[in-house]
């Protein structure tokens, strides 16, 4: 293990496993249970970073990617890990860049370690002793599930440290001490100056990883700090719906996000946004076309915190198409063109948002109709008919030689839209009878359309 190679050739009591790394390690042996480790990061004390250099180099590959700040990526067998030598760290204004920071062999671990965003997180585990180093009692903060700062400042020299409380909270199951809340409170409005890519890498860790990211919202909407980033979702706040919902808008939202499964942020983002729009669309106990706003409201929350335009599109196509009509007594083309307008890759995670929406109600599970038109699709799926234009049988060239034979262009037609509305009445026979998706009927087909819009491509011969 990379462990022993490093303390292999660093100095006696010089290394220290630090980082998250550490706080998982204890909260396995604490709390029982085994949490995987992943980064693995180690400071070096009392040894100069050339001397450093020189010593990682026996075992692997070294580069100096920090240099104002000694940081060392060094990988040997394969992994890669970071190495660095102490830092102290001095606010001089708001901000995580607004920072002196020294680093060098002479700062003790214990001031590196009071730089991390919360107790927990200050902790070291000397190598290859395994000696744990606790100076600010956070295996305590472990033991009893809490979270706590070391200095009430703490959000106001990095913002951020709010989100990550909130996801925290949410994948440990931990709560925050008051004097953490109420510095939350204090330095709500500084999450403004956090860059969007950063909220959004926070966002996306709570939706994967936690069991239940409501614990993370909440805690943002308690704090005042959600307001400054998603005031969107607050709208739902003490919003009323009819019979068939037990919360309010918002807490219906969390609900419904907490019902989907751990690891798609994508669908987790789908399941909370998926009625964002009902607020600005109540008439009495109706939400006329709130899926329509919602997913336009949808495209705007994600893009102004610069979440990918395949995340965006997808969550703002699952919004838009969340009300779809799941009688299982429709008819075959019906359903076929249920799965064109939802997309046969989108499928799973539509249906995943309706079962959530249905747990999210919190109320009793009406009847078994979603299962049954779930059932319909993906049997409609299997038989694999033309789910687009596409999958055709025939092509936009085979419909351009076609009017070149007809007489009805020049020779030389490069094609215009007249060839798309062609593909499209072809793709609409097809959609009613799958069985015509075969070349020699689809010509037939072409001809009939031929001769139904003979005026239109006269104008254009």
């Amino acid at each position: 293990m990379i462990d022993q190679q490093l303390a292999s050739v660093l100095p006696a009591g010089s290394l220290f496993a630090v980082g998250g790394r550490v706080r998982d390690e204890l909260r396995s042996q604490i709390e029982g249970v085994e949490i995987p480790v992943k980064d693995l990061d180690y400071v070096v004390t009392g040894v100069p970073l050339e001397d450093v250099r020189e010593r990682l180099a026996r075992i692997g590959k070294v580069d100096l990617v920090g240099a104002a700040f000694a940081v060392i990526k060094l990988t040997a067998d394969g992994q890669t890990v970071d190495v660095a030598l102490p830092r102290r760290e001095r606010s001089t204004g708001i901000g995580h860049r607004d920072f002196v920071v020294q680093s060098g062999p002479e700062i003790p671990l214990e001031e590196d370690l009071a730089r991390r965003d919360f107790r927990m997180n200050m902790i070291a585990r000397a190598l290859p002793s395994g000696e744990i180093v606790d100076p600010y009692g956070g295996a305590d903060d472990i033991r009893n599930h809490r979270i706590d700062i070391l200095t009430e400042r703490a959000f106001e020299e990095d913002p951020l440290r709010m989100l990550r409380a909130a996801q925290f909270a949410a994948r440990f199951d931990y709560h925050l001490t008051e004097r953490t809340l109420e510095a939350m409170r204090a330095s709500a409005k500084l999450v403004k100056t956090v860059s969007p890519e950063r909220v959004a890498d926070e966002f996306t860790k709570l939706f994967e990883r936690a069991r239940k990211p409501s614990i993370g919202l909440e805690l943002l909407r308690a704090t005042g700090v959600l307001e400054h980033i998603w005031p969107e979702l607050l709208e739902g706040v003490g919003v009323d719906q009819n019979e068939w919902h037990a919360y309010d808008v918002w807490r219906h939202n969390l609900e419904t996000m907490d019902a989907t499964p751990p690891g798609d942020a994508t669908l987790r983002l789908a399941a909370l946004l998926h009625d964002v729009g009902k607020p600005r669309c109540k008439d009495g106990p109706h939400f006329y076309r709130h899926e329509l706003v919602g997913a336009e409201m949808a495209r705007e929350m994600l893009s102004r915190l610069r979440f990918s335009n395949e995340a965006t599109g997808t969550v703002e196509h699952l919004v838009r198409q969340h009300m779809y009509n799941q009688d299982p007594e429709l008819s075959d083309a019906a359903v076929r063109r249920f799965i064109r307008r939802v997309g046969v890759e989108h499928l799973a995670r539509q249906f995943a948002v309706r079962a959530a929406d249905i747990v999210g109600s919190g109320m009793p599970k009406r009847d078994d109709s979603n299962e049954r038109f779930e059932a319909r699709v993906w049997a409609e799926v299997e038989r694999k008919p033309a789910f687009s234009i596409a999958d055709l049988s025939i092509s936009g060239a085979d419909v351009m030689d076609a009017m070149v034979e007809r007489g009805l262009v020049q020779a030389d037609f490069r094609g215009d839209r007249r060839v798309g509305d062609a593909l499209k009445w072809l793709f609409e026979q097809v959609t009613d009878q799958p069985e015509r998706n075969e070349r020699q009927t689809l010509l037939a087909l072409l001809d009939e359309y031929f001769l139904h819009e003979a005026a239109s491509f006269g104008t254009h011969a």
